[in-house]
């Protein structure tokens, strides 16, 4: 039993070590930050998709194509605007001489999707035709182009980005799709000294991505890792019970839900929970989660996944507000 218990206690060290190169590898290009990076990771980590929300001018681009770079992943950047299509997303069938004998036969050209990490800049600004065509990939891992399907490698993510400020012009993502998202990841402005920093930085060399510290091998092994990590029946219980108190027709609903909640947290949203406290555990060196990896993880996994109400609205009550208050009210 005490080999079983070192093993396990080395390939969390291992876990943790390669986690801290992979910090520091990011941490040369992206200044300050850390906590966001740390979602990030914790998506990569699980095979998750995240939701970037930030003002122009944080570098949500910049961390998605270092990170791109740290796992030497292949990196497609799609700018969604009013005009894509949805084959300019998934690809397109062409006639070309790829059939027997020389003879023309329709050909597929393989879109920007079938990548491993795939930033959609500003994805609301497409038409809501175009932003189903991620759907099919997010959800199967695959897309369908006439009539034949066609497999996405492992990892496959999508990091999605949103600016908050302008709205005219775009087009809001529907909860299916919303839903998709293991989180959704809000970026602050940088301190005062970290700006400092970033202009010194930026204005002296010209920036270059960090070089590749994981090989794909060694990182699915890591999502391995997370995915195998055992969970106690108390934490499934602790999330479960703050989705469930989020829903404000459910019998343990909490009547600040009730009040100011229209739709809460589905079945997916206490999955992604215990999912992304697996992860948040490993990156702090723990070989279990506990109700305060749950809570860590709250804020960004859980907040577009309640709906607030138009008493919400009025009161000024916004869906972080909900969180935080189930998380207060909510016993372990």
């Amino acid at each position: 039993m005490s080999t079983l218990l070192e093993l396990a206690q080395d390939r969390i060290d291992d876990f943790a070590a390669r986690a801290k190169a992979l910090r520091d590898c990011l941490q040369q290009v992206i200044i300050g930050q850390d906590e966001t990076l740390d979602l990030l990771l914790t998506c990569a980590l699980t095979g998750s998709h995240a939701l970037l929300m930030g003002v122009p001018g944080l570098a949500k681009t910049l961390m998605v194509k270092a990170l791109a770079s740290a796992f030497d992943w292949q990196f497609s950047r799609i700018q969604f605007t009013p005009d894509l299509m949805p084959s300019d997303i998934t690809g397109f069938e062409l006639l070309g001489g790829g059939g027997h004998n020389g003879e023309q036969a329709m050909v597929f050209r393989r879109g920007p999707i079938f990548a491993n990490l795939v930033l959609a800049d500003e994805i609301n600004r497409a038409a809501p035709k175009t932003q189903s065509a991620l759907l099919e990939a997010m959800a199967e891992r695959h897309v369908t182009v006439g009539g034949q399907t066609y497999s996405l490698d492992a990892p496959f993510l999508v990091v999605a980005t949103q600016n908050p400020i302008e709205q005219e012009g775009t087009y809001p993502l529907p909860e299916a799709q919303l839903d998709r998202f293991m989180m959704e990841i809000r970026i602050s402005y940088p301190t005062h000294l970290e700006e400092e920093e970033i202009v010194e930085r930026t204005t002296s060399t010209p920036m270059t991505l960090p070089r590749a510290v994981f090989d794909r091998a060694s990182f699915l092994s890591l999502c391995e890792l997370v995915w195998s990590v055992p969970v106690a029946k108390f934490v499934i219980a602790y999330a479960v019970h703050l989705c469930s108190a989020s829903r404000p027709d459910d019998p343990r609903a909490h009547p600040f839900a009730k009040s100011y909640v229209a739709w809460g947290a589905g079945p997916r949203g206490s999955q992604n929970l215990i999912l992304a406290a697996k992860a948040h555990a490993l990156l702090a060196g723990r070989a279990a989660p506990t109700p305060e990896d749950v809570r860590a993880v709250a804020l960004p996994v859980l907040r577009h996944r309640i709906l607030i109400n138009h008493r919400a609205i009025g009161d000024a009550i916004a869906s972080d507000d909900v969180i935080d208050r189930l998380l207060r009210d909510t016993s372990t």
